[in-house]
């Protein structure tokens, strides 16, 4: 039922992975997305780097955060900030 136990845990995006995710990735597509959209990924500590590189490869700006909001990691493109969830499952 909606509201009752705990809240599920954010797992990570990659299609067949139920791990819990512990970076977000942002990122859009310019050919037809805005700039103020941006599409966010659930990603674990497994994975980012899966997820980065799959996106980078399509040349789509991509960011990549810790869940905490923290600093990017790597040498990702800045996004401002995240105004679409998606997944990629």
């Amino acid at each position: 039922m909606i509201g009752f136990g705990e809240p599920e845990a954010l797992t990570c995006s990659r299609a067949g992975c139920n791990e819990t995710a512990g970076w977000r990735i942002e990122w859009r597509n310019p050919k037809i997305h805005t700039e103020d959209r941006v599409k966010v990924w659930l990603a674990c500590d497994d994975h980012v780097d899966f997820l980065r590189e799959f996106l980078a490869a399509r040349d789509f700006p991509v960011a990549v955060l810790p869940i905490d909001g923290a600093e990017p990691a790597g040498d990702s493109d800045a996004i401002a900030t995240a105004t679409d969830a998606g997944s990629a499952k």
